[in-house]
């Protein structure tokens, strides 16, 4: 893993085009040509997916039908050393595999001016990245292309969404939601907002540690936020934001985040009403009587251990 001073960004390389660039520029979705910068990413050691990796993947876990994971063109190419996309991912992401542990990984393409790099370098420095609350996906590197203005993100790659199934007990399915409370808590206490919480946005290792994904709308901010500022329209949009009122951003986190609570027990097929009591201050129509989501973990930790030991290790 490179040191903090490989993500440092070279500032000096930055043209003074780039500050012409405006925020939709800047934080707008990628679609780099990968083979450009194949043999980039495979200098620091990382080997986006080649047809023969996929071949290798299917024959490994004994699948036979090619469209489980999207990669229907596999068996397509004659060339086993092509790239072979994922046609099921957006375009500025790209599946790898890191060549010295074998672990899978994900590598993302932003814009490397962009709100989401400069929050991912912040929360991914020390001494942001050892605080036993940053449930962010472990980055493993950020590749900085000045000369393309890209930087990639190369991250470890986890499941899909937070619940790709449902925990075999209520206290894993509880740690969970603690987990996603927990890292939006870490979040607001350094000034930045994730705007885009949701299932979806939320990953987990398979084996007990969740991780949040997708800062690309996120952004820091001061304590007192000017009047008149617009935010961007993330998964869940709080009702303030669709009437186009000036919005406080804590807020919009904290209503997605009570969205998010009951989206789980939705798929779970879950009755907490615990949590009911938790997420229904977080979904005032006035988000000037939400709780901060500080609050809302000191809620959370004190109701759960009133469910009692049995209660908690009762299946789901």
């Amino acid at each position: 893993m490179p040191s903090s001073l490989d993500w440092e960004c070279d500032s000096t390389s930055s043209s003074s085009s780039d500050s012409s660039l405006d925020e939709d520029q800047l934080n707008a979705r990628l679609s780099p040509h990968w083979q450009t910068y194949r043999d980039l990413i495979l200098s620091r050691g990382y080997q986006l997916d080649t047809v023969r990796d996929v071949r290798e993947y299917y024959r490994h876990h004994g699948l036979t039908t090619l469209p489980l994971c999207g990669y229907t063109s596999a068996h397509t190419f004659a060339d086993d050393r092509a790239l072979c996309k994922d046609p099921g991912l957006p375009e500025n992401l790209f599946r790898a595999i890191c060549c010295t542990t074998g672990i899978r990984l994900m590598i993302k393409a932003v814009n490397r001016l962009s709100r989401e790099v400069q929050n991912v370098r912040h929360m991914s420095s020390p001494p942001l990245r050892h605080d036993p609350m940053n449930h962010s996906i472990p980055v493993l590197d950020i590749i900085d292309v000045p000369a393309s203005g890209i930087c990639f993100v190369v991250m470890e790659e986890w499941s899909s969404h937070l619940f790709p199934e449902i925990p075999s007990k209520l206290r894993d399915f509880l740690s969970a939601i603690h987990q996603c409370i927990e890292h939006i808590a870490f979040m607001h206490r350094n000034h930045i907002v994730h705007l885009d919480i949701s299932l979806h946005n939320f990953l987990t290792d398979y084996r007990g540690r969740c991780a949040c994904i997708d800062y690309e709308l996120s952004q820091r901010v001061d304590d007192l936020v000017a009047a008149g500022t617009c935010w961007p329209k993330g998964t869940e949009v709080p009702p303030e934001l669709e009437r186009g009122q000036v919005c406080n951003p804590y807020m919009i986190d904290v209503w997605a985040l009570a969205i998010l609570i009951l989206r789980a027990c939705k798929i779970g097929n879950l009755y907490i009403p615990e949590l009911l009591h938790l997420t229904a201050p977080m979904l005032n129509h006035n988000p000037d009587r939400r709780p901060p989501v500080a609050a809302v973990l000191r809620e959370f930790k004190r109701l759960i251990p009133l469910m009692g030991e049995e209660r908690l290790d009762q299946p789901c």
